[in-house]
């Protein structure tokens, strides 16, 4: 289903970021308009990212509990895990486009996802990788999107 929307880390730790005034907002609104139309989509890498950020770098953070509770619940979004065809492609990704491999391995597991979107800041907005595109949640508003 390609009106599933991939969302990268940086989308969840600004959701719990107090310091970030303005991108606080937006990232909250993005989430609730994902959980509300059930088109979000994560892997295991994401969920690790947001678990030591939220837990080690951010200030303040969360504890150990409340952040596990976060990710028990968005264990219903059926995070996909890395496995080796994920990998395989990740390192064409990387080779193809010049990406990190943090980055790649993000937009190899988005199109194992099915995704049609990647909601981050991280690349250049319309970007297309393939079938997927993506969309940086701070210029685009998730009332303003239509699949």
């Amino acid at each position: 289903m390609k009106d599933r929307i991939f969302v990268d880390t940086n989308v969840l730790v600004y959701c719990r970021d107090s310091t970030e005034r303005e991108k606080q907002p937006v990232a909250m609104e993005w989430m609730k308009h994902l959980w509300n139309t059930r088109s979000g989509r994560l892997s295991n890498q994401v969920l690790q990212e947001y678990y030591v950020t939220v837990t080690e770098k951010l200030r303040p953070g969360l504890d150990k509990e409340s952040a596990r509770s976060e990710l028990r619940t968005l264990f219903l979004w059926r995070p996909i895990f890395v496995e080796g065809h994920i990998l395989e492609e990740a390192w064409n990704v990387q080779d193809r486009y010049k990406l990190s491999w943090w980055d790649a391995l993000i937009v190899s597991t988005a199109q194992a996802s099915d995704c049609g979107y990647l909601l981050s800041e991280d690349f250049q907005e319309g970007m297309k990788f393939g079938t997927l595109t993506v969309i940086n949640p701070f210029n685009t508003s998730p009332s303003k999107f239509v699949i």
